[in-house]
């Protein structure tokens, strides 16, 4: 009888075991995640390639799938919850909340704002003030390089109507080099460096050295960092901080290590240089840097990647280290007393300069538009 009432239920329990199975399965299972990035693999998302690597999202439960597109694109997604993450700047996140789509920025990945005006050094422009008159290059009147030279001008006393301003598009090495323009506005990390490359081999016409005028120098403008939506912070502020505590993982560790973080992008970014001795070289150096520089300040990061770039340059042409001067150069920018941290007063700066531009007609409640509440180490602080 016993046996028989078993065999009865054991098709019951058999059931119910294979539902908790499942159910234990896919509380295991990592949830997936599409984080919008803008423009196209580049060195410069390696925080983002290295916090993957790492594993610190799959660490969160979070499996990271990563989509590239057009910014514009990337805001509206992410205000309509078909994405939760992305890549934005701040100038966008205003733009869009003028324009009542609930996003909001959680963590300032450039603590420094990008662009700026390149120019021969030469002497023949020593300042800003000096840009008056001189036929200035543009990739054209939009975006985070339109925005940057507004500010520039007007914290120097200029307007528009003071320089000639031509579009470019994305040439300004060319341009510049062609001598078709006396200046150009410039991502500061990126063009520099190779305009100077160019003059360096001769190949800039009368140029033989740049100087740049940086758009920080003068006003400290909100950069890209990460957003996400009112409903994503409302219903799950732990997602939010998952997310955000990896990407600064993973950032940190670029700042500390960019051999390693060079490394670790190569399967990102099929353009990157990757002969098998600049990779040796990389895997020395990033091996000799593990963990001597956690905790260690800005001026000890930088004098080491100094060090790391003047060691390669004895073994390396300029083209092999590029992009390593990019992603070193990008460094400087994101680097920061407190890593992810929104400065009230830069986010005043950037309203100010988009208002002026006519992007938006009044201003907005700025204090809706980010929030500090989920940079590590700042709900703690401010409590």
């Amino acid at each position: 009888m016993l046996r028989r009432s078993f065999a009865r239920f054991l098709p019951v329990l058999l059931t119910l075991a294979m539902l908790t199975g499942a159910a234990l399965r896919a509380q295991d299972a990592p949830r997936s995640i599409t984080f919008f990035l803008t423009f196209i693999p580049n060195i410069q998302f390696s925080p983002v390639y290295v916090a993957i690597e790492k594993g610190y999202f799959a660490e969160a439960g979070l499996d990271i799938t990563l989509e590239h597109g057009d910014e514009p694109d990337g805001v509206n997604l992410i205000a309509a919850g078909e994405r939760l993450f992305g890549m934005i700047s701040g100038e966008q996140v205003i733009t869009a909340r003028a324009n009542s789509r609930p996003v909001r920025f959680v963590y300032e990945w450039f603590q420094a704002y990008p662009v700026g005006v390149v120019v021969s050094g030469d002497g023949t422009i020593k300042s800003a003030a000096d840009l008056r008159g001189h036929k200035i290059g543009i990739p054209g009147p939009f975006g985070a390089s339109y925005s940057g030279l507004i500010a520039l001008l007007t914290a120097n006393g200029l307007t528009e109507q003071d320089i000639q301003l031509e579009s470019i598009g994305f040439n300004a090495p060319q341009v510049f080099c062609a001598g078709a323009v006396e200046a150009s506005v410039i991502y500061v990390n990126n063009e520099p460096i190779q305009i100077g490359n160019l003059a360096a081999r001769g190949e800039c016409g009368d140029v033989h050295g740049v100087s740049v005028l940086n758009v920080a120098d003068f006003a400290d403008m909100v950069s890209n960092g990460i957003i996400t939506n009112e409903d994503t912070i409302a219903s799950e502020p732990e997602l939010v901080a998952q997310v955000v505590e990896a990407f600064h993982r993973g950032l940190s560790d670029v700042i500390a290590n960019p051999a390693e973080a060079y490394l670790l992008s190569l399967g990102y970014v099929e353009s990157l240089p990757r002969s098998e001795a600049l990779i040796d070289a990389l895997e020395s150096a990033a091996a000799a840097q593990s963990g001597a520089l956690e905790g260690g300040t800005a001026e000890e990061n930088a004098a080491a990647r100094g060090a790391l770039l003047t060691d390669l340059r004895t073994r390396f042409d300029a083209a092999d280290l590029l992009q390593l001067e990019i992603l070193s150069s990008s460094i400087d920018l994101w680097e920061a007393p407190r890593l992810g941290y929104s400065d009230p007063e830069s986010w005043q700066v950037t309203q100010d300069t988009l208002i002026q531009m006519g992007v938006i007609d009044v201003p907005i409640d700025l204090s809706a538009a980010y929030t500090n509440d989920f940079v590590p180490g700042e709900a703690e602080s401010s409590s």
